[in-house]
């Protein structure tokens, strides 16, 4: 709608200017003229239509989205060091407004251009080089207000997009606070945007699941205006920034699961906990299964329980589409998880 309005008024502006600055010749006749007038005048209409978002709306818009992503350390940091800059700009081109001509008034604006953007720049770099500053006075600060509600718990993105956690909230097992770094919400930004249907909706479904979080106010969920390190990846920064704030990492993914336990961070592993928490079954112990599938071997039928564990039934294949009550022989565990091996109930 934005860019709709946009090319009406870029087709009202262009074309009226491309009509009027066409000179009108002192012709005999003006049928001769005003024809031209109206051909130059649509044709900077249809320019005005077809280019004015370009260079209006879009670059707009993504000028917002960039500043949106600043930390607002640095945003004040410079704010301040640009008023600094201004300051000092004033002070000194007051000796220049006695000058005649277009100097007095020039060399004051050029001072004041390069001083107060001079002052931007060095703000917002040096608020980068204080020790705590940019992302770790976020985090320490926030630390300082929620250390009686219990442990900070960054969340990766992978946890996000698995969507398990907002239900373990629910259930009140969770007892710090998450904080989600702003360089996380970015990167699930970007997959939600991707031109790709399945990294779009994994994307779009871990924004559903952040939007489940902060609905239920049983878990603090906080948005931490951290950016990533420059030349680290979004898990060498995760690691990096809960080493220096001794926060804990809610993850699902294997390799950074295996990096943060070598750099001594500690690990939420929300697939280690769904392991940790499927049932215990003892060789001898009575369970009713539905059998879906043919085994690999010779009259083997297979089943699964409700927490996905394979239970392998001997002469199950004929109870198909059954269920089917089984006696557990033998438990086997395999680095995919546990096999259950299981035979007809007698009687």
């Amino acid at each position: 709608m934005v860019d709709f309005l946009a090319r009406i008024l870029g087709m009202l502006a262009v074309g009226l200017t491309a009509y009027s600055v066409l000179p009108v010749f002192d012709w005999d006749s003006l049928t001769a003229v005003l024809p031209w007038r109206l051909v130059v005048g649509l044709v900077g209409g249809f320019v005005g239509f077809t280019v004015t978002p370009f260079v209006t709306t879009r670059p707009l818009r993504r000028g917002l989205d960039s500043f949106a992503s600043v930390p607002s350390g640095a945003v004040v940091a410079g704010v301040a060091g640009m008023m600094v800059g201004l300051a000092i700009a004033s002070i000194l081109s007051i000796p220049l407004l006695r000058i005649e001509g277009w100097q007095g008034w020039g060399a004051p604006l050029m001072l004041s251009f390069v001083l107060g953007f001079g002052g931007l720049l060095l703000g917002v770099q040096r608020q980068r080089d204080v020790p705590g500053g940019g992302a770790s006075v976020a985090v320490r600060r926030g630390a300082v207000g929620d250390a009686k509600s219990g442990a900070r718990i960054l969340v990766d993105t992978s946890a996000i997009i698995d969507g398990r956690i907002a239900d373990v909230a629910q259930t009140g097992f969770v007892t710090g606070n998450l904080v989600v770094p702003r360089f996380v919400l970015d990167e699930l930004r970007h997959i939600a945007d991707s031109g790709d249907p399945l990294r779009r909706a994994r994307g779009r479904r871990g924004l559903e699941v952040l939007n489940r979080l902060r609905r239920d106010a049983r878990v603090p969920l906080e948005v931490l205006d951290a950016e990533l390190s420059e030349g680290l990846e979004v898990d060498a920064t995760l690691v990096q920034l809960s080493k220096a704030e001794g926060a804990s990492i809610l993850t699902t993914d294997y390799n950074l699961n295996r990096v943060a336990e070598v750099e001594g961070v500690r690990v939420l592993n929300l697939n280690e906990l769904a392991h940790a928490l499927k049932p215990v079954v003892l060789s001898g112990e009575e369970i009713t299964v539905q059998i879906v599938q043919e085994g690999k071997e010779a009259g083997q039928g297979v089943g699964f329980l409700d927490d996905g564990t394979m239970v392998v039934v001997e002469g199950g294949r004929r109870h198909i589409s059954e269920r089917l009550g089984v006696t557990v022989t033998r438990v086997l565990q395999t680095a995919a998880g546990r096999i259950i091996f299981a035979q007809p109930k007698v009687g």
